[in-house]
């Protein structure tokens, strides 16, 4: 498989890392569309919202929970949380990602 977020979970790719455990992993986004642009990212590949099931409820409950422990950390005042799902809503890499936001952020273009 050729994903550029599991070759960044693996670590053959760096990554400005912001958080990681057995699951999970967070850094900064390359190309921030806010002053803050962490992406979230589950080390086991998921393509997409569209591809989860059942089996992944924990795991998506954690993502949230990571967000709000970074955004915690961060002491940021206010955020956004966005999934981007297929093409057609923006979502560039074929591997699910929760993008966490602040400062300034168009969810729109995100």
């Amino acid at each position: 498989m050729d994903c550029i977020f599991c070759k960044i979970a693996k670590g053959e790719i760096p990554s400005a890392k912001v958080f990681e455990d057995d699951q999970l992993l967070a850094f900064n986004d390359i190309n921030p569309k806010a002053r803050v642009h962490i992406l979230i990212v589950p080390k086991k590949h998921i393509e997409s919202i569209k591809h989860i099931e059942r089996i992944h409820k924990e795991l998506i409950g954690e993502m949230f929970l990571v967000a709000q422990k970074i955004a915690k950390e961060k002491d940021l005042a206010g955020y956004k949380l966005v999934f981007n799902v297929g093409r057609e809503g923006g979502q560039l890499v074929d591997h699910l990602h929760l993008h966490l936001l602040s400062g300034d952020a168009d969810p729109l273009k995100v």
